[in-house]
């Protein structure tokens, strides 16, 4: 019996509903990782609503793999030009056969040789993802890849060991022991937090440069009443010896 492409699709079912299947991060050092290139991202973009972060979240490329369970989950991923919502997992096969535009995975002594190997392999044959990067949050092992063609190229770092990334308009970098964004001008892209006690630093400096301002002020007039005060005794010192004060001006 044959069937419409309609009636197939009513019988498939909603695999938006995949929940994800990663694992826990290593370590605390990871996880804090993870979590600052997700928000330091997400507080550049703030005024967006054309992109989707993946953060330790199962993408599923393929009926087949599921069979398998050959699960592949990046630590962090990026799609660009898509909606910004919340999603249990990235599916493809309902995402319009998106796959991630960059993808950064955070090393450890576990999953190193998959990253490097296995990994690099699948988002390069299989997914074409424009950019892959890497970092250990232990050794700070730091590396950027690009697709030429069909082939990896290894981005090569600037004289700060900084690697430009042509999908996030930004340069990755080491700073502190942490892989950070930083912008064109080299200015680094700061944490909701490191933001609001920037703003809150620039409140201060400028309250403190009003009060000062308004103290200069307070000074020149006291100065300007005290000469005017010695002026009106002089001039009645004068008057007193029958001296007109006007007539020496």
């Amino acid at each position: 019996m044959f069937v419409t492409a309609q009636q197939l699709e009513q019988q498939m079912p909603d695999a938006t509903r995949l929940l994800s299947d990663e694992p826990e991060m290593e370590t605390s050092l990871h996880y804090a990782q993870l979590l600052l290139l997700v928000t330091c991202l997400e507080w550049l973009w703030r005024d967006r609503n054309d992109y989707f972060i993946g953060a330790n979240l199962t993408i599923y490329f393929s009926r087949q793999q599921l069979r398998n369970r050959d699960f592949r989950g990046p630590d962090f991923f990026l799609v660009k030009d898509t909606e910004k919502r919340h999603r249990n997992s990235w599916v493809v096969w309902e995402e319009d056969g998106r796959y991630p535009d960059l993808i950064i995975e955070l090393l450890s002594e576990s999953t190193a040789n998959i990253d490097r190997n296995l990994k690099k392999s699948l988002y390069e044959n299989r997914f074409h993802t424009p950019e892959y990067f890497w970092f250990s949050p232990e050794s700070l092992e730091f590396a950027g890849f690009e697709l030429i063609g069909n082939k990896y190229q290894q981005i090569e770092p600037d004289t700060r060991g900084w690697c430009w990334s042509e999908v996030l308009g930004l340069y990755l970098g080491v700073e502190n022991a942490k892989l950070r964004y930083f912008t064109l001008e080299g200015e680094l892209v700061p944490t909701p937090e490191e933001a609001a006690l920037t703003l809150q630093n620039q409140a201060i400096a400028a309250y403190q440069q009003a009060v000062e301002a308004k103290q200069q002020l307070s000074d020149t007039e006291l100065r300007l009443q005290k000469e005017q005060e010695r002026s009106q005794r002089l001039a009645e010192y004068l008057r007193s010896l029958g001296v007109d004060p006007d007539s020496m001006t």
